[in-house]
């Protein structure tokens, strides 16, 4: 027969209470220590401020100014099994919120994944921007005249490839061997339309060459849409020379949307803050007529500034020799990174 003592039952409640009051001030205290030392918070920004112009026999109007700036807030932190977590978000003008953003999950044994909820590139994306810089982004879909602005004078002509978009996974594998890396991409599948892989391989054992080959899925509206886009980089830099050739082979059911873009460049470093570069764009169709780009630019770097100037050309802009297909550009630029 056990016998309770109220006044004793009393004050073990009292204490039992202390006590969990002081086991969650520790435990708060120390998520909160955890936190502040795994992780970090970094925020990096870019602006520029540019003039330029473009003409031709329908766009002769006068030089207008423009400007771009973009903040980056990039934060993670390591976990207690090892393990890399960080995440990604950009603030771009033009924007309602928020432009690319990602969160990546890395470790040196399993290599890295990163899930892309906008701007994600497929395998072949991620590396397949032209040599010469895609001169073509400059004239696709340029205005027209100072009296008809609005119009667009250049049809809207870019360059076709398989980027997935929002949602889509990138893998890169852990090191295979000293530089070689290898990535994976993967796109959900769209409506009624098989999903998309790829896959891409870099090199860079030899001083001085760079080597990128790859292959990845077209996921198109339609199966008559869907295909493939294979594309390599070659790179050499030997001294302060430097040159550079791409090749992109885009391959759909429909043959009147396949293309073929190749790209070369020269780039010269005239010191650590200056280079000039030359090189040309050339888009082959089911078109008679080719498409052809050409650029000579150069830049000073001093302290996180770059001075820039550019002149560009576009020939057939539309697969056609019409006259009213050749423009020119001019562009100063002033950019700026914090």
């Amino acid at each position: 027969m056990f016998i309770i003592n109220n006044n004793k039952l009393n004050k073990g409640v009292i204490n039992m209470n202390n006590f969990k009051k002081i086991g969650l001030t520790a435990l708060a205290a120390s998520l909160v220590s955890v936190s502040a030392n795994a992780g970090e918070l970094t925020i990096s920004g870019a602006a520029s401020m540019n003039v330029g112009a473009y003409s031709g026999e329908n766009a002769n109007g006068g030089s207008t100014f423009s400007m771009g700036n973009q903040f980056t807030v990039s934060g993670g932190g390591e976990l207690d099994n090892g393990m890399t977590v960080s995440i990604s978000y950009q603030l771009d003008k033009g924007e309602s919120v928020f432009d690319d953003h990602s969160v990546t999950v890395s470790s040196d044994t399993l290599g890295s994944l990163t899930l892309a909820g906008h701007g994600g590139s497929s395998a072949v994306t991620a590396f397949d921007a032209t040599a010469a810089g895609n001169v073509w982004d400059t004239f696709d879909g340029a205005r027209g005249t100072a009296s008809d602005a609005s119009t667009a004078v250049v049809t809207a002509l870019g360059m076709s490839d398989t980027a997935p978009g929002n949602n889509s996974l990138m893998y890169t594998l852990p090191s295979l061997m000293d530089d070689l890396t290898v990535n994976l991409s993967y796109q959900p599948q769209g409506n009624n339309i098989d999903s998309g892989t790829g896959y891409a391989v870099h090199y860079t054992g030899i001083e001085g060459l760079s080597l990128s080959y790859g292959i990845a899925d077209e996921v198109g509206t339609s199966s008559a849409l869907s295909g493939e886009q294979t594309a390599y980089k070659i790179s050499y830099a030997y001294g302060p020379v430097t040159v550079a050739y791409t090749d992109s082979e885009f391959d759909v059911q429909t043959a009147a949307s396949d293309q073929d873009v190749s790209s070369m460049a020269v780039s010269y470093t005239i010191s650590d803050e200056m280079s000039v570069t030359y090189g040309t764009e050339e888009f082959s169709t089911t078109a008679a007529t080719d498409r052809e780009y050409t650029v000579l630019k150069g830049s000073y770097t001093s302290g996180g500034m770059t001075v820039s100037a550019q002149m560009k050309e576009a020939e057939n802009v539309a697969h056609s020799t019409a006259s009213n297909e050749d423009f020119e550009y001019w562009g100063l630029g002033l950019a700026f990174a914090f």
